[in-house]
């Protein structure tokens, strides 16, 4: 919105003139001066201010009003700014300070929707904005047009009468028009900025309340110890993490992925978690409870848009050591076995969540030994991209977690082989953002 916060530009008229009597090269400096000073400015009334105070460096105003039509119905009108106002508001954040008024030779100027030039001015005694016409016999009135209309208007006095040149009216009316132009993409440049600084607070709020979803600590078992790392790629994502403890020495584990990125990804990892937490038949049974999520998902919340969750979930048995487990669409999880050697999770694969329903999901069970150590991970780790836009891939990821015995030792941590998997994915990435969420969980049997 220009608003008339261009009242400095209405002097344009008399700056053009001042500046044309100058040598050409002052005339440069000046106005290389003044395009760098407004250039700098991020507040449009700080602009129009710096402008103003600019021009009267090289002349003396007489008289300026700016009025706006914006928001209004003929013949109401706003003043807007003043030279004869010892305080100027900002048009833009102190709306309701202005003066609002109706008909009169304003409001007629205004809505006129052209540019005007009066060489006798007289006033009516009637008129609702006469002091801001006391002692001025001359004017030119310049609309400043936004989408085509006339919003706001410039209107310059001076005392004497038949003291416009109309001859320069044109190129004042073109310089004014341009000003409030740029006005314009400041203000707009300004509300895209806080609305950018408002989102970002919410999604910093939305990132804390997902991250409150997210276990607060690591279980441990006898058996098993246990390390994470999560980070989004923006501020909310929608990787997602958790673990239930059964009883008699049993741990569920699930990781999962909702399909896309930020908040709407973040909504459906909330809502995932509610689920997880309310399975009528607990989550015991990995090929159960993956149809229940899958049936709660499609039959309320991703049918219609489309979006759907891979994860993995299994059990752990602390005293057999062994890990049953059914996956929906995830990524397998990689096992390295302390002997050496690296195999794949991959004999219980699903659709994942959230496409159809019902679907049946298949379990198995893999026993491990002490030493053993279990990787799971999403998408966004094989899928992290280097400098040259390659993506770090299953086979790095299988190389790194090989290596993980031999960096960490036969009775390394689950902590050490996940670092030594971080440290890897770092070095490929080389700095390049994340473009997608990425955790992993190690889980290492003792």
């Amino acid at each position: 919105m220009s608003q008339a916060g261009n009242a400095a530009v209405g002097g344009n008229e008399m700056l053009v003139g001042a500046i044309a009597a100058l040598p050409w090269k002052q005339r440069l400096e000046f106005l290389v001066e003044t395009m760098r000073e407004m250039s700098a400015q991020t507040d449009p009334a700080e602009m129009v201010r710096a402008y103003g105070a600019r021009a009267r460096r090289l002349f003396s105003f007489e008289r300026i009003v700016s009025v706006s039509r914006r928001g209004l119905e003929r013949p109401w009108y706003r003043i807007t700014r003043s030279s004869t106002w010892t305080e100027q508001p900002d048009p833009w954040r102190n709306r309701e300070r202005l003066p609002l008024l109706r008909d009169g030779l304003l409001s007629e100027l205004l809505w006129g929707d052209e540019p005007v030039v009066i060489n006798e001015l007289n006033v009516s005694e009637s008129d609702p904005a006469r002091e801001y016409f006391s002692g001025m016999r001359s004017l030119v009135a310049i609309p400043h047009y936004d989408g085509g209309v006339g919003l706001n208007m410039v209107v310059t006095m001076r005392s004497e009468p038949n003291a416009i040149n109309v001859e320069r009216v044109p190129e004042d009316f073109w310089l004014s028009n341009l000003f409030g132009r740029a006005t314009n993409t400041l203000v707009l440049s300004r509300q895209l900025r806080e609305a950018n600084e408002a989102m970002d607070r919410e999604m910093r709020t939305v990132a804390d309340i997902q991250q409150s979803l997210l276990p607060i600590a690591l279980p441990e078992l006898p058996t098993l110890s246990m390390a994470a790392f999560y980070q989004t790629s923006k501020n909310a994502g929608g990787d997602y993490y958790d673990f239930f403890r059964l009883g008699d020495g049993r741990l569920g584990v699930l990781m999962a992925d909702v399909s896309g990125h930020g908040t709407p990804a973040a909504v459906l990892m909330a809502i995932l978690h509610a689920i997880a937490h309310l399975a009528p038949g607990g989550q015991r049974d990995p090929a159960a409870f993956l149809a229940f999520l899958n049936e709660q998902l499609v039959e309320r919340y991703t049918i219609q848009s489309g979006t759907f969750v891979t994860a993995f979930y299994g059990v752990y048995d602390g005293a057999s050591r062994e890990l049953t487990y059914s996956c929906a669409g995830h990524p397998p999880p990689l096992v390295v076995r302390c002997a050496g050697g690296v195999s794949v999770l991959d004999e219980a694969q699903g659709l994942p969540l959230g496409i159809q329903a019902p679907s049946e999901y298949a379990r198995a069970t893999r026993r491990l030994q002490p030493g053993d150590t279990v990787v799971m991970y999403t998408d966004g780790i094989t899928e992290a991209r280097g400098p040259g836009g390659r993506m770090y891939g299953d086979a790095r990821l299988g190389a790194a977690v090989a290596s993980c015995p031999l960096k960490a030792g036969p009775i390394g941590s689950a902590e050490g082989q996940l670092r030594t998997i971080l440290e890897d994915v770092q070095s490929f990435t080389a700095g390049v953002p994340a473009s997608d969420d990425r955790t992993i969980l190690v889980a290492r049997v003792r």
